[in-house]
């Protein structure tokens, strides 16, 4: 499951996805670990129709029932079989809270030998690629603030692609 990914830059996540801020900061991390911030898009929230809205949160599902937005286990990962059944990602499923998360690449860690040897993954063209998520926005009942969070979509691939490569 990923650990780590790089984010592509602003200008290539808008010429890519025709989405963006009229701001050209970037307002997320250079590189990415799970509780870092990132960018997703979504189906915009002010919208009626099907805008696309780019948003910077927490890689790590904060969940509705969560006491606080630092969590004591992992979700920055959610298998795709389990979405319907697990709580902390069955109800952003249900109410499909699906997004895009961009990205240039992202590591595996890899412990055939013995020892983690971190294997990059990233598109043969060098374009940049969309992850399949789920995003949720959190409040803390006790000053109102909200945290946006997103978690990548898993599933089991037993057979490589040809059109990504990796790099060991």
């Amino acid at each position: 499951m990923c650990n780590r990914y790089t984010p592509p830059a602003l200008l290539d996540i808008e010429r890519e996805w025709a989405v963006g801020r009229p701001n050209p900061m970037r307002w997320w991390d250079e590189v990415l670990f799970p509780r870092g911030t990132g960018p997703f898009i979504r189906r915009s929230r002010e919208s009626v129709g099907y805008e696309r809205e780019l948003v910077a949160g927490q890689w790590g599902l904060i969940p509705w029932f969560a006491k606080e937005p630092k969590l004591k286990y992992p979700t920055n990962n959610a298998r795709s079989e389990e979405l319907a059944d697990k709580a902390s990602y069955k109800h952003p499923w249900a109410r499909g809270q699906r997004c895009i998360i961009p990205a240039s690449d992202f590591d595996e860690p890899n412990w055939e030998t013995g020892r983690n040897v971190w294997w990059r993954f990233k598109r043969v063209d060098g374009a940049p690629w969309s992850l399949a998520g789920l995003w949720n926005v959190w409040t803390d009942k006790a000053t109102g603030e909200t945290h946006e969070s997103y978690t990548m979509l898993t599933i089991n691939s037993d057979q490589g692609s040809p059109r990504f490569q990796c790099n060991k």
